[in-house]
């Protein structure tokens, strides 16, 4: 049976530099999640046109638009790049340069021209759940995101702010602390579910 072999991480995107080729629906829609995800990310944006709403959302965050025809010289500096326009020639050249100077690089909706996808994101507070369907589906990473949403209770954050706490005043290395933490949320999962029948 074939799987998902592709290895998730979160980054954080405050500490690097984001190019977005491209400013249609798509640009857009990519740079919204961005944002939405993480609101400190600093991002560049290079189109010849933008979308009201692109330029709009460019004002909440840290969002450098420049009106101009891509070129290889905006990928200076950049750790990641997505490819949004609707010339594939264009593109693919985005894809190129970028596999020649070692940056990651996802061209939407084209998964052989991607070394990472964007996926179902959702948030609680400290908590993130990032959902990835192997780029065959994102309207079936769309549904488990909102399942998750609903699933995953709002005080979720408060859990994770008190075992932090808790984890402090446990006494011993790593693997007893681990072996602690592990018997004490099982009691909380039991708890939960008791709660639920």
């Amino acid at each position: 049976m074939e799987r998902n072999n592709l290895y998730p991480i979160f980054l954080k995107l405050d500490n690097l530099q984001v190019l977005i080729v491209g400013g249609g629906n798509v640009a857009e829609e990519k740079l919204t999640f961005l944002l939405k995800s993480s609101p400190n990310a600093k991002v560049t944006m290079v189109s010849p046109m933008f979308r009201e709403g692109t330029i709009e959302l460019a004002k909440k965050g840290d969002v450098k638009l420049i009106k101009r025809q891509y070129s290889k010289r905006f990928l200076k500096g950049k750790h990641l790049v997505i490819a949004t326009t609707d010339v594939p020639k264009v593109n693919v050249k985005v894809y190129e340069n970028c596999r020649k100077k070692g940056i990651l690089v996802n061209v939407a909706d084209n998964p052989p021209y991607c070394d990472f996808y964007m996926g179902g994101i959702v948030t609680k507070g400290h908590v993130k759940v990032a959902i990835s369907t192997n780029g065959k589906s994102p309207t079936t990473a769309k549904r488990l995101r909102q399942f998750f949403e609903d699933v995953i209770p709002e005080n979720v954050d408060d859990l994770v702010k008190n075992l932090n706490e808790y984890r402090k005043t446990i006494q011993g290395d790593f693997e007893q602390k681990v072996e602690t933490l592990n018997e004490f949320t099982k009691g909380l999962i039991a708890k939960k579910e008791a709660k639920n029948d």
